[in-house]
């Protein structure tokens, strides 16, 4: 063999040697997108799950809805139908509902649960989240989405809302046990239910807090209950707590106050609230209070893994 030709030889093996090396890393490169790409066009779904609340500018807030998707992960995936959870928060903070889609889409999921943890009906479960992922077009919502600087992304995957608590006894078991903590005198005792509230659905809102609060009357023996807000429709302005507590006090000696708030927000619960309560004459003796939040709590729990084992099936049947 000439020197030419064995150059010719060594040349034409190093081309196929880096050739091969070239496409087994990219086969290794692209194993885990091809896995989940694969989910796609072979029929076969993969399910995600996106747990959806409001957001808040507080740390703690955020981290009781992260520790949430912890306490129910494992129970959601336990019988193989869910393949993954995540979390997002829909204003203030990342992750957000659109981060959390693109990420199923990037991971090759066919189909996202939306489960949004909100209290009860609100433009943001009818409108403003379903707008988000592309679902609706409400103009109202898109032009509050501008204004919030809310992304708005329409994923792959095909995607279904779940309904909200309210759906269930939940929360009035949850202020039934919050309020026999700190009830001592059932009958010289008043409710005082504090929520966040929303004007577009006030109505809705107070048909709930009067529910919840007929409920635990009943429970423990109170015959007096009121509610009062603390957001935006009371323009977060403490004196709407004040006012709750006081018309309680007209009739009683002493009012239980209740945040019926998804999580603590240092904010609601030690400022708003915390100052409203302040500003009732005497309150040390006539107000039990304990800045508190609906989560944690294990029934919440169950009802998550319940609503997304319900609608893991729907998935499954390829029903809405």
């Amino acid at each position: 063999m000439t020197t030419n030709t064995t150059y010719k030889f060594i040349r034409k093996y190093i081309f196929y040697f880096l050739l091969f090396l070239n496409v087994s890393f990219l086969a290794s490169c692209n194993n885990g997108k091809t896995e989940n790409t694969e989910a796609a066009t072979n029929g076969k779904k993969k399910v995600g799950v996106l747990l959806v609340n409001h957001g808040s500018r507080s740390e703690t807030w955020r981290k009781a809805l992260m520790d949430f998707e912890k306490a129910v992960q494992s129970r959601i995936l336990a019988d193989g139908k869910i393949q993954g959870t995540k979390t997002a928060h829909m204003e203030y903070t990342e992750p957000s509902i659109a981060t959390r889609l693109k990420e199923f889409d990037a991971e090759g999921y066919t189909d996202v649960i939306i489960v949004p943890i909100f209290l009860t009906v609100s433009p943001h479960t009818f409108d403003d989240i379903p707008t988000i992922i592309g679902q609706k077009e409400d103009p109202q919502s898109k032009e509050m989405l501008k204004i919030e600087k809310i992304e708005r992304y329409t994923p792959k995957a095909k995607t279904y809302i779940t309904p909200n608590l309210d759906f269930t006894d939940i929360l009035k078991k949850n202020v039934l046990r919050r309020a026999k903590e700190l009830s001592k005198e059932p009958a010289n005792e008043g409710i005082v239910l504090i929520g966040y509230g929303d004007e577009a659905y006030e109505k809705e809102w107070a048909d709930l807090f009067d529910k919840v609060g007929d409920f635990v009357k009943q429970e423990i023996g109170i015959s007096e209950h009121t509610y009062g807000w603390c957001g935006h429709i009371a323009h977060y302005d403490p004196k709407k707590t004040t006012e709750a507590i006081d018309k309680v006090l007209t009739k009683k000696q002493k009012a239980i106050v209740i945040p019926v708030l998804v999580a603590h927000d240092e904010m609601f619960q030690i400022k708003i609230i915390g100052d409203g309560i302040k500003a009732v004459n005497n309150h040390t003796a006539k107000v039990a209070y304990k800045p508190d939040a609906i989560l944690p709590d294990v029934n919440i729990e169950q009802w998550v893994i319940d609503i997304t084992t319900e609608y893991a099936k729907k998935v499954e049947e390829n029903k809405e």
